[in-house]
């Protein structure tokens, strides 16, 4: 634990010249996912009390059109149920709890937390694969769904962020709603990848006219963030499971970061990094 710390520190000073000019918006990723019950009302609470406005979450679909928080396509990671989420109805659904009794909720319900709430920045994640369980049909309903839901809150100086790794998703939402902001820091659109911040990730948000992109700290360089810096590109940089890897992360230039760990990393970062421009 020693060595961790004092890496952490040896980066941070490293991170510091870079501080005045950097700002981050830290999230909690699924109501921080190794700390919390994932994706339930109980962790996206004791998040917001800890003194986060940011949120990352998950969308699926059940067979009768019902959209709920949860991360996979299958059910035994999180919940006592078994088989596809997508098989299953609403119904069925109700019916299970997560591995630590909670219940699984229901996209409307995440709504309902997040009105009347200021300031926030929050990652609509639009789960539409495997494409199999998603025609482009669905992925449209969902879509649409979930771009309704997010317009209806009821909130100020909000940052309402819609992403996926699917194109089809966000083409949907760009074409059927021209008006949405795609480039900036308003931008309400992000691709998600899963590699570093490399050319061939440059090209593709420039090719969809997207301008955020989230990628893994891991192949990233500081050199690749400045790139798409000076292309006029937002850099979210994931995942955070221990304090190094907010550390890196903040050390490449990134200007967003989900964590895993939110209930560890904000004391931590407050105590000893107090010179980091943090939004949390």
């Amino acid at each position: 634990m020693k060595k961790i710390i004092s890496l952490a520190l040896a980066a941070l000073l490293a991170a510091s010249a870079f501080a005045q000019t950097q700002t981050i918006r830290a999230f909690s990723h699924r109501g921080g996912r190794l700390e919390r019950d994932e994706n339930t009302a109980k962790a996206f609470q004791d998040s917001w009390d800890a003194g986060y406005t940011g949120f990352e979450t998950d969308i699926r679909r059940t067979k009768d059109g019902v959209l709920y928080l949860t991360h996979d396509h299958t059910l035994e990671r999180t919940t006592n149920g078994t088989g596809i989420f997508e098989y299953k109805t609403s119904a069925e659904i109700e019916k299970l709890r997560t591995k630590h009794g909670n219940k699984i909720m229901k996209f409307d319900e995440f709504i309902e937390f997040l009105q009347d709430k200021d300031n926030l920045y929050v990652e609509f994640e639009l789960k539409t694969r495997p494409d199999s369980l998603y025609s482009d049909e669905i992925v449209a309903e969902v879509a649409e769904k979930v771009y309704q839901a997010a317009k209806s809150i009821r909130t100020k100086n909000s940052v309402l962020r819609f992403t996926s790794s699917d194109l089809r998703g966000l083409r949907y939402l760009k074409n059927a709603h021209p008006e949405i902001k795609s480039k900036g820091p308003e931008s309400e659109l992000l691709i998600i990848f899963t590699t570093g911040v490399t050319d061939e990730a440059i090209e593709t948000c420039k090719r969809e006219d997207i301008w955020v992109m989230g990628c893994k700290t891991d192949g990233t360089t500081r050199a690749m963030v400045n790139k798409a810096h000076k292309e006029g590109m937002i850099v979210s940089l994931w995942p955070t499971q221990k304090i190094d890897d907010f550390i890196l992360a903040a050390y490449l230039g990134s200007d967003a970061m989900c964590t895993d760990i939110p209930f560890t990393m904000k004391p931590w970062l407050e105590k000893n990094a107090p010179w980091l421009n943090i939004i949390y």
